[in-house]
């Protein structure tokens, strides 16, 4: 599954009131700067460092902290308690008129790698394109999508007006699973390939147990090795 639409929808007039409060701040052009052309800006409500002006998004294992920006953003926050997990960074990604974010991968960016990217629109249009694995989605103000960009995507932005997202990357948990499922999320199959099951039964074979045969044959037949 390339994209969800969840059955969620938040106000876009309250939205972009408090994109209002952000703009005339330090907004960063994005650091991928191989990855588009034209203007990609951002300025984050999360970081690591707890600066707006640090808009990476990939930190390891370092606590992500609430920037000064957000304090001011009540309504953006309510959303953000609304989901039942824990937040990494959360921005106001802004493509440009006549910019595109070309072709690429987020490798380790899909629900499955036990992570999520969370996409809101607060401002667009119909001249935006935003392609997930050869589709194109017509993304309104106020939905609410997650994106599997770990396959291949990209966004142009062929009209005359900023597009702004507010993007959020979560950690999957329980209640995420839950709420995934309630909105036709499946998790995909991580079948081994056929040289990794065969490694796998001859070790169990050697130790000639119960458990460890039965493990075999359970192997076998799924895999429809005689």
């Amino acid at each position: 599954m390339s994209a969800i639409k969840f059955d969620l929808t938040y106000d876009a007039l309250l939205l972009a009131q408090e994109l209002e409060k952000a703009l005339n701040d330090n907004w960063i052009s994005h650091y991928n700067t191989k990855d588009y052309y034209g203007e990609w800006k951002s300025i984050s409500l999360r970081s690591a460092s707890g600066s707006s002006t640090d808009i990476y998004a990939n930190y390891g294992n370092e606590p992500f902290k609430d920037t000064p920006l957000l304090t001011e953003l009540p309504y953006v926050q309510s959303i953000l308690a609304d989901w039942k997990c824990e937040k990494e960074a959360v921005r106001f990604l802004a493509l440009y008129p006549g910019s595109e974010i070309k072709p690429h991968k987020d490798l380790g960016c899909s629900y499955q790698d036990g992570n999520f990217r969370l996409h809101i629109p607060i401002l667009t249009s119909d001249q935006v394109s935003f392609v997930v694995d050869q589709q194109n989605y017509q993304l309104d103000p106020g939905t609410c999508w997650y994106m599997d960009f770990s396959k291949i995507h990209y966004v142009k932005n062929d009209g005359d007006t900023v597009r702004v997202h507010l993007v959020v990357d979560c950690l999957r948990n329980k209640w995420t699973d839950e709420l995934f499922e309630a909105n036709g999320y499946q998790e995909p199959s991580r079948k081994m390939s056929l040289e990794e099951v065969g490694k796998i039964i001859a070790q169990l074979e050697i130790h000639q147990t119960e458990v460890a045969n039965q493990l075999v044959e359970q192997l076998k037949a799924e895999y429809g090795l005689s």
